[in-house]
Protein backbone atom coordinates (compact mmCIF):
# COMPACT_ATOMS: atom_id res chain seq x y z
CA UNK A 1 0.00 0.00 0.00
CA UNK A 2 2.90 2.33 0.75
CA UNK A 3 4.79 1.42 -1.88
CA UNK A 4 1.98 2.34 -4.43
CA UNK A 5 0.92 5.49 -2.45
CA UNK A 6 4.31 7.63 -1.46
CA UNK A 7 4.90 8.40 -5.09
CA UNK A 8 0.94 9.22 -5.70
CA UNK A 9 1.52 11.62 -2.19
CA UNK A 10 4.23 13.34 -3.77
CA UNK A 11 2.92 13.78 -7.07
CA UNK A 12 -0.51 15.21 -5.49
CA UNK A 13 1.05 17.58 -2.90
CA UNK A 14 3.29 19.33 -5.81
CA UNK A 15 0.16 19.24 -8.23
CA UNK A 16 -1.45 20.84 -5.37
CA UNK A 17 1.44 23.59 -4.61
CA UNK A 18 0.89 25.27 -8.15
CA UNK A 19 -1.72 26.59 -6.37
CA UNK A 20 -0.57 27.15 -2.72
CA UNK A 21 2.37 28.73 -4.61
CA UNK A 22 0.15 31.38 -6.03
CA UNK A 23 -1.29 32.39 -2.39
CA UNK A 24 1.74 32.56 -0.95
CA UNK A 25 3.30 34.99 -3.81
CA UNK A 26 -0.18 36.88 -3.60
CA UNK A 27 0.01 37.13 -0.40
CA UNK A 28 3.24 39.31 -0.94
CA UNK A 29 1.40 42.19 -2.86
CA UNK A 30 0.89 45.41 -0.98
CA UNK A 31 -2.34 45.61 1.04
CA UNK A 32 -5.71 45.36 0.47
CA UNK A 33 -4.28 44.06 -3.14
CA UNK A 34 -3.06 40.94 -1.16
CA UNK A 35 -5.94 40.21 0.92
CA UNK A 36 -8.54 41.16 -2.56
CA UNK A 37 -5.83 38.79 -4.70
CA UNK A 38 -6.47 36.01 -2.22
CA UNK A 39 -10.23 36.28 -1.57
CA UNK A 40 -10.51 36.24 -5.48
CA UNK A 41 -8.29 32.80 -5.51
CA UNK A 42 -10.49 30.38 -3.86
CA UNK A 43 -13.71 30.98 -5.70
CA UNK A 44 -11.73 31.11 -9.31
CA UNK A 45 -10.51 27.66 -8.37
CA UNK A 46 -13.97 26.80 -7.07
CA UNK A 47 -15.17 27.81 -11.02
CA UNK A 48 -11.93 25.98 -12.80
CA UNK A 49 -12.64 22.69 -10.78
CA UNK A 50 -16.52 23.13 -11.35
CA UNK A 51 -15.71 22.51 -15.40
CA UNK A 52 -12.27 21.21 -14.72
CA UNK A 53 -12.68 18.66 -12.21
CA UNK A 54 -15.94 17.69 -13.35
CA UNK A 55 -14.37 16.74 -16.72
CA UNK A 56 -11.38 15.45 -15.47
CA UNK A 57 -13.65 12.92 -13.44
CA UNK A 58 -13.18 10.67 -16.53
CA UNK A 59 -10.09 9.35 -14.81
CA UNK A 60 -12.32 7.36 -12.64
CA UNK A 61 -13.93 4.70 -14.91
CA UNK A 62 -10.28 5.18 -16.99
CA UNK A 63 -8.44 4.08 -13.58
CA UNK A 64 -11.09 1.31 -12.76
CA UNK A 65 -11.13 -0.16 -16.20
CA UNK A 66 -7.37 0.03 -16.68
CA UNK A 67 -6.80 -1.30 -13.29
CA UNK A 68 -9.26 -4.42 -14.51
CA UNK A 69 -7.91 -4.87 -17.70
CA UNK A 70 -4.10 -5.14 -16.72
CA UNK A 71 -4.76 -7.46 -13.92
CA UNK A 72 -6.53 -9.81 -16.28
CA UNK A 73 -3.46 -9.71 -18.44
CA UNK A 74 -5.06 -7.86 -21.46
CA UNK A 75 -2.80 -5.07 -21.39
CA UNK A 76 -3.55 -3.44 -25.08
CA UNK A 77 -7.16 -3.67 -23.92
CA UNK A 78 -5.53 -1.53 -21.09
CA UNK A 79 -4.14 0.44 -23.50
CA UNK A 80 -7.51 0.97 -25.69
CA UNK A 81 -9.05 2.46 -22.33
CA UNK A 82 -6.09 5.59 -22.09
CA UNK A 83 -6.96 6.04 -26.07
CA UNK A 84 -10.98 6.49 -25.62
CA UNK A 85 -10.32 8.55 -22.88
CA UNK A 86 -7.54 10.90 -23.77
CA UNK A 87 -9.78 11.50 -27.12
CA UNK A 88 -12.78 12.12 -24.47
CA UNK A 89 -10.87 14.46 -22.54
CA UNK A 90 -9.62 16.44 -25.07
CA UNK A 91 -12.73 16.67 -27.24
CA UNK A 92 -14.74 17.82 -24.59
CA UNK A 93 -12.24 19.92 -23.20
CA UNK A 94 -12.79 22.80 -25.72
CA UNK A 95 -16.64 22.75 -25.22
CA UNK A 96 -16.00 22.72 -21.39
CA UNK A 97 -13.57 25.92 -21.95
CA UNK A 98 -15.89 27.44 -23.94
CA UNK A 99 -18.66 27.12 -21.24
CA UNK A 100 -16.55 28.15 -18.18
CA UNK A 101 -15.88 31.32 -20.69
CA UNK A 102 -19.96 32.18 -20.88
CA UNK A 103 -20.07 31.71 -17.13
CA UNK A 104 -17.53 33.55 -15.55
CA UNK A 105 -18.90 36.77 -15.33
CA UNK A 106 -22.01 35.35 -13.29
CA UNK A 107 -19.93 32.98 -11.59
CA UNK A 108 -18.23 35.60 -10.09
CA UNK A 109 -21.06 38.19 -10.11
CA UNK A 110 -22.55 35.68 -7.86
CA UNK A 111 -19.28 34.71 -5.38
CA UNK A 112 -17.17 38.23 -5.02
CA UNK A 113 -18.54 41.00 -2.71
CA UNK A 114 -16.65 43.32 -4.11
CA UNK A 115 -15.65 45.22 -7.40
CA UNK A 116 -11.98 45.21 -6.38
CA UNK A 117 -12.33 40.97 -5.73
CA UNK A 118 -14.51 40.27 -9.14
CA UNK A 119 -11.82 42.40 -11.18
CA UNK A 120 -9.16 40.00 -9.70
CA UNK A 121 -10.87 36.64 -10.36
CA UNK A 122 -11.39 38.23 -13.60
CA UNK A 123 -8.26 38.85 -14.49
CA UNK A 124 -7.37 35.09 -13.11
CA UNK A 125 -9.47 33.32 -14.81
CA UNK A 126 -9.09 34.96 -18.38
CA UNK A 127 -6.26 33.07 -18.26
CA UNK A 128 -6.37 30.12 -15.97
CA UNK A 129 -9.49 28.27 -17.54
CA UNK A 130 -7.13 27.82 -20.64
CA UNK A 131 -5.53 24.58 -18.58
CA UNK A 132 -9.19 22.87 -18.39
CA UNK A 133 -8.14 20.93 -21.33
CA UNK A 134 -4.67 20.27 -20.25
CA UNK A 135 -6.26 19.34 -16.82
CA UNK A 136 -8.16 16.79 -17.91
CA UNK A 137 -6.13 14.93 -20.40
CA UNK A 138 -3.32 15.14 -17.52
CA UNK A 139 -5.74 12.88 -15.44
CA UNK A 140 -6.76 10.50 -17.83
CA UNK A 141 -3.03 9.95 -18.48
CA UNK A 142 -2.64 9.44 -14.57
CA UNK A 143 -5.52 7.41 -14.51
CA UNK A 144 -3.76 5.23 -16.44
CA UNK A 145 -0.72 4.84 -15.06
CA UNK A 146 -1.95 5.07 -11.78
CA UNK A 147 -4.24 1.98 -13.08
CA UNK A 148 -1.50 0.11 -14.13
CA UNK A 149 1.17 0.75 -11.09
CA UNK A 150 3.05 3.19 -12.35
CA UNK A 151 2.41 6.10 -9.82
CA UNK A 152 5.87 7.61 -10.25
CA UNK A 153 4.65 9.14 -13.46
CA UNK A 154 2.50 11.75 -12.52
CA UNK A 155 4.89 12.84 -9.67
CA UNK A 156 7.73 13.47 -12.08
CA UNK A 157 5.53 15.43 -14.18
CA UNK A 158 4.27 16.99 -11.28
CA UNK A 159 7.70 18.07 -10.26
CA UNK A 160 8.63 19.59 -13.63
CA UNK A 161 5.54 21.46 -13.65
CA UNK A 162 5.65 22.85 -10.16
CA UNK A 163 9.45 24.10 -11.14
CA UNK A 164 8.09 26.07 -14.00
CA UNK A 165 5.44 27.49 -12.17
CA UNK A 166 7.03 28.84 -9.24
CA UNK A 167 9.83 30.44 -11.75
CA UNK A 168 6.63 31.95 -13.80
CA UNK A 169 4.85 33.26 -11.05
CA UNK A 170 7.81 35.12 -9.88
CA UNK A 171 8.54 36.89 -12.92
CA UNK A 172 5.01 37.77 -14.02
CA UNK A 173 2.88 38.50 -10.36
CA UNK A 174 5.93 40.73 -9.69
CA UNK A 175 7.19 41.87 -12.75
CA UNK A 176 10.88 41.60 -14.12
CA UNK A 177 12.52 44.56 -15.49
CA UNK A 178 15.39 42.90 -16.62
CA UNK A 179 13.55 40.99 -19.04
CA UNK A 180 11.27 43.46 -20.04
CA UNK A 181 8.01 42.21 -18.16
CA UNK A 182 5.64 44.04 -16.17
CA UNK A 183 4.01 43.12 -13.25
CA UNK A 184 1.28 41.54 -13.86
CA UNK A 185 0.01 40.31 -10.27
CA UNK A 186 -3.03 37.78 -10.34
CA UNK A 187 -3.19 37.61 -13.85
CA UNK A 188 0.47 36.46 -13.83
CA UNK A 189 -0.78 33.56 -11.55
CA UNK A 190 -3.09 32.63 -13.87
CA UNK A 191 -0.92 32.73 -16.93
CA UNK A 192 1.86 30.43 -15.41
CA UNK A 193 -0.75 28.08 -13.85
CA UNK A 194 -1.91 27.34 -17.72
CA UNK A 195 1.58 26.73 -18.90
CA UNK A 196 2.49 25.15 -15.99
CA UNK A 197 -0.41 22.15 -16.88
CA UNK A 198 -0.09 21.90 -20.38
CA UNK A 199 3.85 21.39 -19.85
CA UNK A 200 3.14 18.67 -17.38
CA UNK A 201 0.50 17.33 -19.69
CA UNK A 202 3.26 17.19 -22.16
CA UNK A 203 5.28 14.89 -19.81
CA UNK A 204 3.10 12.82 -19.30
CA UNK A 205 2.31 12.17 -23.18
CA UNK A 206 6.28 11.35 -23.45
CA UNK A 207 6.11 8.81 -20.68
CA UNK A 208 3.44 6.80 -22.59
CA UNK A 209 5.47 7.32 -25.69
CA UNK A 210 8.94 5.56 -24.41
CA UNK A 211 8.98 1.86 -26.09
CA UNK A 212 8.47 -0.32 -23.27
CA UNK A 213 4.77 1.47 -22.74
CA UNK A 214 4.24 1.55 -26.26
CA UNK A 215 5.07 -2.30 -27.03
CA UNK A 216 2.61 -3.71 -23.99
CA UNK A 217 -0.22 -1.44 -23.96
CA UNK A 218 -0.15 0.50 -28.08
CA UNK A 219 -1.48 3.63 -26.87
CA UNK A 220 -2.62 6.12 -29.41
CA UNK A 221 -3.78 3.92 -31.70
CA UNK A 222 -6.98 5.06 -33.93
CA UNK A 223 -8.39 1.77 -34.23
CA UNK A 224 -9.06 1.33 -30.52
CA UNK A 225 -11.56 3.92 -30.88
CA UNK A 226 -14.39 2.26 -29.49
CA UNK A 227 -17.94 3.90 -28.88
CA UNK A 228 -18.90 1.13 -26.95
CA UNK A 229 -15.71 1.46 -24.60
CA UNK A 230 -16.01 5.68 -24.63
CA UNK A 231 -19.70 5.12 -23.73
CA UNK A 232 -18.70 2.41 -20.49
CA UNK A 233 -16.01 5.10 -19.76
CA UNK A 234 -18.71 8.16 -20.00
CA UNK A 235 -21.45 5.65 -17.57
CA UNK A 236 -18.76 4.82 -14.81
CA UNK A 237 -17.31 8.30 -14.68
CA UNK A 238 -20.55 10.57 -14.92
CA UNK A 239 -21.55 10.75 -11.50
CA UNK A 240 -18.21 11.49 -10.37
CA UNK A 241 -18.30 14.16 -12.55
CA UNK A 242 -21.56 14.84 -11.07
CA UNK A 243 -20.10 14.72 -7.41
CA UNK A 244 -17.45 17.30 -8.31
CA UNK A 245 -19.83 19.76 -9.46
CA UNK A 246 -22.12 19.11 -6.08
CA UNK A 247 -18.71 19.60 -4.35
CA UNK A 248 -18.06 22.54 -5.84
CA UNK A 249 -21.24 24.42 -5.85
CA UNK A 250 -20.95 23.13 -2.16
CA UNK A 251 -17.87 24.96 -1.89
CA UNK A 252 -19.12 28.23 -3.54
CA UNK A 253 -21.67 28.02 -1.62
CA UNK A 254 -19.75 28.05 1.45
CA UNK A 255 -17.16 30.38 0.66
CA UNK A 256 -20.20 32.58 0.11
CA UNK A 257 -21.34 32.53 3.39
CA UNK A 258 -17.94 33.63 4.39
CA UNK A 259 -18.05 36.56 2.36
CA UNK A 260 -21.25 37.37 3.80
CA UNK A 261 -19.19 38.13 7.09
CA UNK A 262 -17.23 40.81 5.30
CA UNK A 263 -20.32 42.81 4.68
CA UNK A 264 -22.00 42.01 8.21
CA UNK A 265 -19.34 42.66 9.84
CA UNK A 266 -16.68 45.09 8.27
CA UNK A 267 -13.16 45.14 10.72
CA UNK A 268 -13.35 48.62 11.62
CA UNK A 269 -9.57 48.63 12.03
CA UNK A 270 -8.27 47.95 8.16
CA UNK A 271 -7.47 51.88 7.93
CA UNK A 272 -4.86 51.15 10.25
CA UNK A 273 -3.08 48.12 8.00
CA UNK A 274 -4.09 49.23 4.44
CA UNK A 275 -3.21 52.95 2.79
CA UNK A 276 -5.99 54.96 2.21
CA UNK A 277 -8.13 53.45 4.76
CA UNK A 278 -9.26 50.54 2.00
CA UNK A 279 -11.15 47.76 2.83
CA UNK A 280 -9.84 44.20 3.60
CA UNK A 281 -12.10 41.32 3.33
CA UNK A 282 -10.44 39.03 5.92
CA UNK A 283 -12.89 36.50 5.90
CA UNK A 284 -12.89 35.70 2.76
CA UNK A 285 -9.29 35.69 2.45
CA UNK A 286 -8.66 33.63 5.31
CA UNK A 287 -11.06 30.95 3.60
CA UNK A 288 -8.99 31.31 1.09
CA UNK A 289 -5.50 30.79 3.18
CA UNK A 290 -7.42 27.90 4.87
CA UNK A 291 -8.35 25.66 2.24
CA UNK A 292 -5.16 26.40 0.79
CA UNK A 293 -3.65 24.52 3.20
CA UNK A 294 -5.78 22.26 3.52
CA UNK A 295 -5.93 21.34 0.29
CA UNK A 296 -2.28 19.79 0.89
CA UNK A 297 -4.29 17.20 3.22
CA UNK A 298 -6.70 16.52 0.38
CA UNK A 299 -4.25 15.85 -2.30
CA UNK A 300 -2.63 13.82 -0.39
CA UNK A 301 -5.62 11.88 1.55
CA UNK A 302 -6.87 11.53 -2.53
CA UNK A 303 -3.29 10.02 -3.53
CA UNK A 304 -3.94 7.21 -0.75
CA UNK A 305 -7.36 7.13 -1.92
CA UNK A 306 -6.24 6.54 -5.59
CA UNK A 307 -3.31 4.12 -5.01
CA UNK A 308 -6.44 2.18 -2.75
CA UNK A 309 -8.52 2.56 -5.83
CA UNK A 310 -6.05 1.01 -8.13
CA UNK A 311 -5.46 -2.15 -5.29
CA UNK A 312 -9.35 -2.59 -5.22
CA UNK A 313 -9.86 -2.54 -9.01
CA UNK A 314 -6.90 -5.04 -9.59
CA UNK A 315 -7.42 -7.29 -6.68
CA UNK A 316 -11.45 -7.28 -8.21
CA UNK A 317 -9.90 -8.03 -11.99
CA UNK A 318 -7.85 -11.26 -9.87
CA UNK A 319 -11.52 -11.97 -8.58
CA UNK A 320 -10.40 -11.67 -5.02
CA UNK A 321 -12.93 -9.80 -3.38
CA UNK A 322 -11.63 -10.26 -0.15
CA UNK A 323 -8.15 -8.90 -1.07
CA UNK A 324 -9.38 -5.81 -2.54
CA UNK A 325 -11.70 -5.11 1.43
CA UNK A 326 -8.17 -5.46 2.66
CA UNK A 327 -6.77 -2.93 0.78
CA UNK A 328 -9.54 -0.68 1.48
CA UNK A 329 -9.43 -0.65 5.00
CA UNK A 330 -5.74 -0.90 5.59
CA UNK A 331 -5.65 2.43 4.10
CA UNK A 332 -8.04 3.72 5.73
CA UNK A 333 -5.91 2.43 9.13
CA UNK A 334 -3.47 4.29 7.77
CA UNK A 335 -4.83 7.46 6.75
CA UNK A 336 -6.17 7.75 10.11
CA UNK A 337 -2.81 7.06 11.40
CA UNK A 338 -0.70 9.42 9.46
CA UNK A 339 -2.93 12.24 8.91
CA UNK A 340 -3.68 12.61 12.49
CA UNK A 341 -0.14 12.98 13.10
CA UNK A 342 -0.42 16.16 10.29
CA UNK A 343 -3.47 17.57 12.17
CA UNK A 344 -1.53 17.53 15.39
CA UNK A 345 1.24 19.60 13.19
CA UNK A 346 -1.79 21.65 12.42
CA UNK A 347 -3.34 22.13 15.58
CA UNK A 348 0.24 22.91 17.46
CA UNK A 349 1.97 24.94 14.50
CA UNK A 350 -0.70 26.84 13.56
CA UNK A 351 0.47 30.72 14.38
CA UNK A 352 3.40 29.63 12.45
CA UNK A 353 1.73 28.75 9.27
CA UNK A 354 -0.49 31.22 8.99
CA UNK A 355 2.19 33.89 9.28
CA UNK A 356 4.14 32.16 6.15
CA UNK A 357 1.06 32.05 4.23
CA UNK A 358 0.05 35.49 4.46
CA UNK A 359 1.70 38.84 5.91
CA UNK A 360 -1.86 40.19 7.24
CA UNK A 361 -2.26 40.18 10.85
CA UNK A 362 -6.08 40.50 10.39
CA UNK A 363 -6.47 37.52 8.14
CA UNK A 364 -3.91 35.84 10.48
CA UNK A 365 -6.38 36.45 13.62
CA UNK A 366 -9.20 35.52 11.37
CA UNK A 367 -7.96 32.15 10.14
CA UNK A 368 -5.98 30.90 13.49
CA UNK A 369 -9.45 29.14 15.23
CA UNK A 370 -10.96 27.94 12.02
CA UNK A 371 -7.56 26.08 11.05
CA UNK A 372 -7.19 24.50 14.53
CA UNK A 373 -10.16 23.37 13.99
CA UNK A 374 -9.55 21.51 10.72
CA UNK A 375 -6.51 19.95 12.12
CA UNK A 376 -8.46 18.39 14.87
CA UNK A 377 -10.73 16.89 11.68
CA UNK A 378 -7.76 15.96 9.40
CA UNK A 379 -7.60 12.51 10.02
CA UNK A 380 -11.55 12.41 9.85
CA UNK A 381 -11.29 14.25 6.05
CA UNK A 382 -8.24 11.45 5.27
CA UNK A 383 -10.38 8.52 6.38
CA UNK A 384 -13.71 9.40 4.14
CA UNK A 385 -11.37 10.99 0.97
CA UNK A 386 -10.26 7.19 1.22
CA UNK A 387 -12.70 5.84 1.31
CA UNK A 388 -14.62 7.29 -1.33
CA UNK A 389 -11.64 6.45 -3.72
CA UNK A 390 -11.94 3.21 -2.46
CA UNK A 391 -15.30 2.65 -3.51
CA UNK A 392 -14.56 4.50 -7.37
CA UNK A 393 -12.21 1.97 -7.57
CA UNK A 394 -14.69 -0.92 -7.38
CA UNK A 395 -17.14 1.06 -10.04
CA UNK A 396 -19.49 2.02 -7.29
CA UNK A 397 -19.83 5.95 -8.31
CA UNK A 398 -23.98 6.45 -8.18
CA UNK A 399 -23.69 6.04 -4.39
CA UNK A 400 -21.22 8.49 -4.24
CA UNK A 401 -22.60 11.06 -6.18
CA UNK A 402 -25.61 10.95 -4.18
CA UNK A 403 -24.22 10.55 -0.56
CA UNK A 404 -22.33 13.90 -1.73
CA UNK A 405 -25.08 15.95 -2.75
CA UNK A 406 -26.73 14.76 0.31
CA UNK A 407 -23.90 15.95 2.76
CA UNK A 408 -23.10 19.22 0.86
CA UNK A 409 -26.70 20.27 0.45
CA UNK A 410 -27.98 18.50 3.65
CA UNK A 411 -25.14 19.16 6.07
CA UNK A 412 -22.16 21.82 5.07
CA UNK A 413 -24.24 24.71 3.57
CA UNK A 414 -26.75 24.78 5.70
CA UNK A 415 -24.85 23.87 8.47
CA UNK A 416 -22.20 26.95 7.79
CA UNK A 417 -24.85 29.58 7.48
CA UNK A 418 -26.59 28.61 10.70
CA UNK A 419 -23.67 28.30 12.89
CA UNK A 420 -21.78 30.79 11.27
CA UNK A 421 -24.51 33.46 10.48
CA UNK A 422 -27.87 33.00 12.25
CA UNK A 423 -26.01 31.90 15.44
CA UNK A 424 -23.21 34.51 15.15
CA UNK A 425 -20.19 31.99 15.36
CA UNK A 426 -18.60 34.15 12.63
CA UNK A 427 -15.97 32.10 10.74
CA UNK A 428 -15.51 29.16 13.25
CA UNK A 429 -18.92 28.76 13.00
CA UNK A 430 -18.59 27.97 9.33
CA UNK A 431 -15.61 25.54 9.77
CA UNK A 432 -17.45 24.16 12.93
CA UNK A 433 -19.81 23.20 9.91
CA UNK A 434 -17.09 21.24 7.75
CA UNK A 435 -15.71 19.17 10.79
CA UNK A 436 -19.59 17.77 10.97
CA UNK A 437 -19.79 17.67 7.43
CA UNK A 438 -16.28 15.07 6.97
CA UNK A 439 -17.38 13.58 10.25
CA UNK A 440 -20.88 12.58 8.15
CA UNK A 441 -18.65 11.21 4.92
CA UNK A 442 -16.22 9.79 6.76
CA UNK A 443 -18.86 7.27 8.60
CA UNK A 444 -21.02 7.11 5.34
CA UNK A 445 -18.63 6.09 3.37
CA UNK A 446 -17.15 3.69 5.87
CA UNK A 447 -20.85 2.03 6.18
CA UNK A 448 -20.79 1.41 2.49
CA UNK A 449 -17.87 0.22 2.07
CA UNK A 450 -18.38 -2.45 5.06
CA UNK A 451 -21.79 -3.70 3.50
CA UNK A 452 -19.63 -4.83 0.61
CA UNK A 453 -22.20 -4.71 -2.36
CA UNK A 454 -19.46 -3.22 -4.54
CA UNK A 455 -17.88 -6.81 -4.19
CA UNK A 456 -19.87 -7.87 -7.20
CA UNK A 457 -19.92 -4.92 -9.54
CA UNK A 458 -19.27 -6.26 -12.96
CA UNK A 459 -16.59 -3.98 -15.26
Amino acid sequence: MLRLALPTVGAMLAQSIVNEVDIVFLGRLPCPESSNTQAALLPSLVMLWAFGGSLSAISVGTQAFTARRDAEGRHVDAGSVLTNALALALGAGVVFTLLAYLAMDSVIALAAPTAAVREAARSYLEWRLLGITSMAATFALKAFFDGIGKTHVHLVASVVMNVLNVILCVVLIFGSPGLGVPKLGIAGAGIAGFVSTWVGLAVMVAFALRPGCRARYQPFRAPSLSRALSWDLVKLSTPSGVATVVIMTGVMMFVAIALKLDELAPIGAVSALCPGGKAEPVNGAATTVIIGLLKLTFSAGLAFGTSTATLVGQSLGEKDAAKAEAFGWTSAKLGLLIFGVVGLVELAFAPQILAFVTHSPLVQAAALTPLRIMGIATPIIAVGMIMVEALFGAGNTRFVMIAQFSLHFGVLVPFAYVLGVVFGLGLSGIWIAAGCYALALAAVMCWKFRRGEWKTIAL
